[in-house]
């Protein structure tokens, strides 16, 4: 026969188990509606890197069922190697350029569109002139500026109209002016996202610390130089950070333009991985320099979350 205490006890050790049971479903919830990104992450993204960072450590690989065990020989190589140089320089000056134009210019066209002088109709104007080139796609813009930039093309027109040169120039294939064309071509694509930015944060600003400072005899420059740019530190290095990784990634607009040439004039990281891996075959290669790229790109990723939670 079972006892008074043994049947208080098993509702009591029923009601914890469904409580615990509770408790549990309730945790595992918010996982469960997870679940699919997560799958979709590990497959897109997950082993895809761990793959290529495998390649990189191996001689050969794809073509080859039993790759060889090399190490940091692929590192060695492709460090040395010339062309891997030049696209390295090459980026640099393209992705430093692009940055500090898209700065300034997203700052100008921010502050022009943030004063008081335009009425609401010409703000609402510029703004869709200037956020334009944001809306085109690559494909669109490498279209138009190839058209633009042709040797018979509008450009040469209005130079040779105004005599600031007697021949007909070729952006895009000549060595003395591909780099600064595409670099000029992904200024102009890029200056809005720094531009709604910025107008974003200006408009965030309190009007209290521009009139006490006019009261207390600042000009325009002092106060741009102490209220506007301090306001805007956070926004301005999380905008640079970004568009760093952005730019330094940047595939569509060359290889459309000018596919790496002429002679690897404006041959970038982008472009030289993907000759690597899709023209030459050379998979360990092309795979050694994309985890250099992501070594790089996670550097600076690590200084915009670190920059993100000072913030916060």
């Amino acid at each position: 026969m079972r006892t008074e205490t043994q049947t208080q006890t098993e509702p009591t050790r029923g009601l914890r188990y469904n409580r615990k049971a509770q408790y549990l479903k309730k945790k595992s919830e918010p996982y469960l509606y997870l679940l699919p990104t997560i799958l979709l992450m590990v497959i897109l993204l997950i082993i895809p890197i761990y793959m290529v960072i495998r390649y990189s450590f191996y001689d050969n690989v794809i073509l080859n069922k039993n790759p060889e065990f090399i190490g940091f020989e692929n590192f060695k190589e492709i460090l040395t190697d010339q062309s891997f140089i030049v696209a390295v320089k090459n980026t640099l000056i393209f992705v430093g350029g692009s940055v500090i134009a898209h700065m300034i210019l997203g700052m100008t066209f921010a502050m022009l569109l943030n004063t008081k002088y335009l009425g609401k109709k010409t703000n609402a104007l510029f703004r869709v002139i200037f956020a334009l080139p944001w809306m085109f796609t690559a494909s669109v813009i490498a279209v138009l500026w190839k058209m633009l930039l042709n040797p018979n093309g509008v450009i040469n027109y209005f130079l040779i109209e105004l005599n600031l040169t007697s021949n007909h120039l070729e952006w895009l294939s000549s060595r003395d002016f591909a780099l600064l064309s595409v670099t000029m071509i992904n200024i102009w694509a890029g200056y809005p996202f720094f531009m709604i930015s910025i107008l974003a944060g200006l408009q965030g600003i309190s009007s209290d610390l521009y009139e006490s400072s006019a009261i207390d005899g600042a000009n325009i420059v002092k106060r741009f130089f102490y209220i506007t740019l301090p306001q805007l530190k956070p926004i301005l290095i999380s905008l640079i950070l970004l568009d760093f990784v952005w730019t330094i990634q940047q595939f569509a607009l060359i290889w459309m333009t000018t596919g790496g040439g002429p002679i690897n004039a404006t041959e970038m990281l982008s472009t030289f991985i993907y000759k690597l891996g899709f023209s030459k075959y050379q998979y360990a290669m092309a795979s050694t320099s994309a985890v250099i790229l992501l070594f790089v790109c996670t550097i600076i990723a690590i200084f915009y979350v670190r920059h993100q939670r000072g913030q916060e």
